[in-house]
């Protein structure tokens, strides 16, 4: 049995969208390297061969991208069940006592630590995971062991 990945809706959309553009741009290179590779002698090959190894990966990642929302499943992001962290929770943390910070826990296709979405993969992901209101956990950092306590779920 294959396991699913858990995607949030705005996750899943935004995967959605994504693979929409990959795929117009996929498009877009096999009409430039129908250009590019007539027969002739202004040295277009080293073009064309450089489209077609970007067309490799834009179709690798065009690959993945259907895989992954195929193997999806979206979660609902509503109140976690028996209070506990989950994917597609909103964690509210103190760093060793001292600041606080919020994160949404994300599957790895969603992270994006700029916005505050780790991944459950991760780390800390991993460590809070399953873990209640009041919970701390060690997390070795480079600079040291860190503990951080739960303050809030939602």
């Amino acid at each position: 049995m294959t396991n699913k990945t858990l995607l949030t809706q705005s996750g899943f959309n935004q995967l959605s969208q994504e693979l929409l553009n990959l795929k117009q741009k996929e498009e877009h290179l096999v009409t430039q390297i129908e250009e590019v590779a007539q027969p002739d002698e202004s040295g277009e090959d080293g073009l064309a061969t450089q489209l077609k190894e970007e067309l490799e990966l834009v179709s690798g990642k065009i690959e993945n991208l259907e895989e992954a929302l195929e193997m999806s499943q979206i979660i609902n992001g509503k109140t976690p069940k028996n209070g506990v962290v989950q994917i597609g929770s909103k964690v509210k943390i103190k760093i060793s006592g001292k600041k606080e910070l919020e994160f949404n826990i994300v599957s790895h296709l969603e992270a994006d630590p700029n916005q505050n979405k780790i991944s459950d993969q991760s780390p800390l992901g991993q460590a809070l995971i399953g873990c209640k209101i009041h919970d701390e956990v060690e997390i070795e950092a480079p600079i040291g062991k860190l503990t951080y306590k739960i303050i809030s779920i939602s």
